[in-house]
């Protein structure tokens, strides 16, 4: 018998959890690696308070997630114990599958969507725990037959959204992000069979909406942290490419071996590696990396470790062709490197953001006649919300 521990978490205070299997999960390793893969990557160079992980952020949703399923049973909603433990089993290893700094470095290691990974991973705690997961694996991926328990853990209105905005607020500092969590849990619902709000928690929602795109703008797309992360892409992919070229510098083994493997990723020996690396393996490659005899892994190692960050801007339109090739000649001349290196220290990324997706679940209201509006409807402005393009410009100061 797993001991069920009590978590002080900064937001919510105390929190435990119903069911013993979820301990187990907590403890396994798979899981306690989340204590080192930050949740926000590189915003900390922006917030310096952002140094949060994936670990607090998984419990938190965790928690959000019981509060949730424990209200909507007391309205009278039909939930079994065993799709109660199911749905917090799913959320709580909703991220297990991220790697380091999360989406900064995705695919870039393994190539995989960091949900491909985790359904892998969940599948492998199942036997090391032997338990059977497979309710669990459905809800995860939106297939299991009530509809509303794969929405609170994906969806425009889940527990992972509504914990991510409120702890990335908390650690931020970014007080524009904060939302009405415990009163729009209070107000969830179920309208033939999808989570819905009720009427009266429409400005909660408004507000929810608002401060998600805010926090889009102020921090996961603020455009020093976009540029501090695509600097770390290129450092990475520097090192991959000394690898395979078979360069002789300090080099992290489970990373080495990934590499030239060639990111198989259905070799379980690869999973196995892959899960022994987060931000410290990476990190202190790169502090190593400082002192390489390649003077561009040098160079763009120095701009992590000590934060000497590239010029970063965020464009409605993409930047011109020839104002994009003088400053590369720039660069070039700056650094007497060949033109070919160019790519490490010039980089041009899309960024989008869907404020509000009409295409695929709409957040639902129920009126008291029992009358069902998507929200939507209520709001014209939402009606027909098209993604918002930036084009971020990245690249070594001249």
């Amino acid at each position: 018998m797993v001991k069920k521990k009590i978590f002080n978490d900064p937001i919510y205070g105390l929190m435990h959890f119903e069911f013993e299997v979820l301990y187990r999960i907590i403890d396994h390793p798979y899981f306690q690696r989340l204590r080192r893969i930050s949740q926000v990557a590189m915003s900390h160079y922006v917030y310096p308070g952002a140094q949060h992980s994936r670990y607090q952020h998984a419990l938190g949703a965790l928690h959000l997630m019981s509060q949730a399923l424990m209200l909507l049973q007391n309205k009278g909603i039909k939930i079994s114990e065993e799709e109660k433990k199911a749905a917090c089993i799913a959320i709580l290893l909703h991220d297990i599958g991220h790697g380091p700094f999360s989406h900064a470095l995705e695919k870039l290691i393994l190539p995989l969507s960091h949900e491909e990974i985790s359904l892998l991973l969940i599948g492998k705690m199942e036997q090391d725990l032997n338990e059977d997961f497979s309710m669990a694996k459905e809800i995860y991926q939106n297939r299991y037959p009530k509809k509303f328990l794969n929405q609170l853990v994906s969806s425009q209105l889940d527990m992972d959204r509504m914990d991510y905005l409120t702890r990335d607020s908390f650690f931020s500092g970014v007080a524009e992000g904060i939302i009405g969590y415990d009163r729009i849990i209070k107000l969830l619902t179920i309208a033939d069979g999808n989570l819905a709000v009720e009427e009266k928690g429409m400005y909660s929602i408004e507000n929810f909406l608002s401060a998600r795109k805010l926090m889009y703008w102020q921090v996961y797309l603020h455009k020093a942290a976009i540029g501090a992360e695509q600097v770390l892409v290129s450092a990475v992919k520097r090192c991959k490419h000394l690898i395979e070229e078979g360069f002789d510098f300090f080099q992290d083994e489970d990373f080495r071996d990934i590499v030239l493997a060639g990111g198989q990723e259905n070799n379980v020996s690869l999973l196995d590696k892959y899960v022994k690396l987060d931000d410290t393996n990476i990190l202190y490659m790169l502090k190593k990396g400082m002192y390489s005899k390649d003077k561009t892994l040098s160079l763009l190692s120095e701009s992590i470790i000590d934060r000497k960050l590239f010029s970063s801007q965020l464009r409605s339109e993409p930047m011109p062709e020839e104002e994009q090739e003088n400053i590369k000649s720039q660069i070039k001349q700056k650094l007497n490197l060949d033109y070919d290196l160019m790519s490490y220290f010039f980089i041009t990324k899309e960024e989008k953001f869907v404020e509000y997706d009409t295409k695929k679940d709409e957040i639902l209201f129920l009126g008291k006649g029992g009358r069902i509006q998507m929200y939507s409807e209520i709001n014209h402005e939402y009606k027909d919300k098209q993604a918002i393009t930036k084009y971020a410009v990245c690249h070594l100061k001249v």
